[in-house]
């Protein structure tokens, strides 16, 4: 939350946190042991995701669509709510994100906004997995910003800088 108050001070903001319990805290699905991403859990927690956003909106008599703002796993699953609900948020921020399905979803974004920041140093990522991500979302018709910042897995005053900048420019 202290993230999206200094990217968005004035908005409303409703965090979010993921029911898997991990060693760390909790994440928004789960992996295998070899730390793939777990598509079929994936695939049926969304869902489950998308209602609670849809009846928060509505509960909060939100009347704007929301931005979603994601890192690491939430990145991901941000990145899986774009692909399996089009329309149900305005725009995305995606911090180190990478796919979280092997195969492209057949829903079109028709021009939704994404913002994907990498870090070159991000030991907990592979080399492209950011761009890689962008050029699917691309297909699939979203407006994809794509950045790399020499930075690790942890999110910088640079990733702010380039977040700030880019909800400036779309006006979100």
């Amino acid at each position: 939350m202290p993230l999206a108050d200094d990217l968005a001070p004035g908005a409303t903001k409703l965090g979010i946190r993921g029911t898997v319990a991990t060693d760390s805290g909790y994440a928004f699905f789960r992996r295998h042991p070899d730390r793939r991403v777990d598509e079929a859990d994936i695939a049926a927690r969304v869902p489950v995701l998308a209602e609670f956003i849809e009846e928060s909106c509505a509960d909060y008599d939100l009347t704007e669509r929301p931005v979603a703002i994601g890192f690491s796993n939430g990145a991901i699953m941000t990145a899986a709510l774009l692909r399996s609900h089009p329309g149900l948020l305005a725009g995305a921020i995606l911090f180190r994100p990478l796919a979280p399905f092997a195969h492209d979803l057949p829903y079109r974004l028709d021009g939704t906004p994404v913002l994907i920041v990498d870090g070159t140093n991000d030991s907990r990522r592979s080399s492209g997995d950011g761009l890689r991500l962008s050029r699917r979302l691309r297909r699939a018709g979203a407006m994809v910003t794509h950045h790399v910042l020499p930075v690790g897995h942890a999110i910088t005053g640079g990733d702010g800088e380039v977040a700030r900048e880019w909800l400036r420019a779309h006006q979100l």
